[in-house]
């Protein structure tokens, strides 16, 4: 059983953006599915939850882009949990080609209990006896974002659709992001801050809710609140340069 897990992937068409580079919600995309792929190997994918009464809950995540590798290169993607706390599990990602970082990134998950909506406790989760690594080597903490949007500019509004849904019948962690940079001109993509992004994920959303999208800048880059038909932000993203 493999603590951690590795393997290649080519850039092709179908994860590239405008510049025909691997695009940003994509960095996030190949790291979710580079997560999900190692929980089943270990036995806590998400079947295998479920059959426990349980579901991986994202809390938060956090991306150093130092580099996207551009079209039909070839970069190796690895990732490794780290050794959890009581109620927390921090799960990182690399992103290299031939020994060089090209992106780094660490998500915060919560596991919970189907029947009551409870935090489920950690020390249960793992393989027993499996190795894990005391701490992620991205080591930059995750930031405070301050929730309140209320003053922001409103970027636009986006209605949730059916391709935004994922197996528990919400919104993909991945969909916001793109919807998110859906609603920039092709110009202002192109200079979106993108040295460091981070999610931070508060409230789930449904198909067929217009969600809107506030923004407010920053000195090196911007902060964004995807916020219900409540106005209550169910997602908030920081991006700097």
């Amino acid at each position: 059983m493999e603590a951690s897990y590795q393997y290649d992937i080519s850039v092709l068409p179908s994860i590239c953006d405008l510049e025909m580079k691997l695009s940003l919600a994509d960095v996030f995309g190949q790291f979710m599915d580079i997560a999900s792929l190692h929980a089943e190997r270990l036995g806590v994918g998400a079947d295998a939850m479920l059959s426990r009464g349980l579901f991986w809950l994202t809390v938060k995540t956090k991306v150093h882009i130092l580099r996207r590798p551009r079209l039909l290169e070839t970069v190796t993607l690895s990732t490794r949990p780290i050794f959890p706390d009581k109620v927390r599990s921090i799960r990182e990602y690399r992103l290299e080609q031939r020994g060089e970082l090209l992106a780094e990134g660490k998500t915060e998950w919560a596991v919970v209990e189907m029947a009551n909506g409870r935090i489920h406790p950690m020390a249960d989760v793992f393989p027993e006896g499996l190795e894990l690594a005391p701490a992620p080597r991205y080591e930059a903490p995750f930031c405070r974002i301050d929730p309140d949007f209320s003053r922001a500019e409103v970027l636009g509004v986006y209605r949730v659709r059916s391709v935004d849904i994922d197996l528990g019948g919400h919104m993909n962690n991945v969909a916001y992001l793109r919807a998110v940079l859906g609603l920039l001109p092709s110009a202002e993509l192109r200079t979106f801050p993108q040295g460091e992004i981070e999610a931070t994920f508060r409230a789930s959303c449904f198909e067929g809710e217009e969600l809107t999208v506030r923004r407010r800048l920053t000195a090196d880059g911007c902060e964004l609140a995807v916020c219900k038909p409540d106005g209550k932000p169910a997602v908030l993203i920081r991006a700097c340069r």
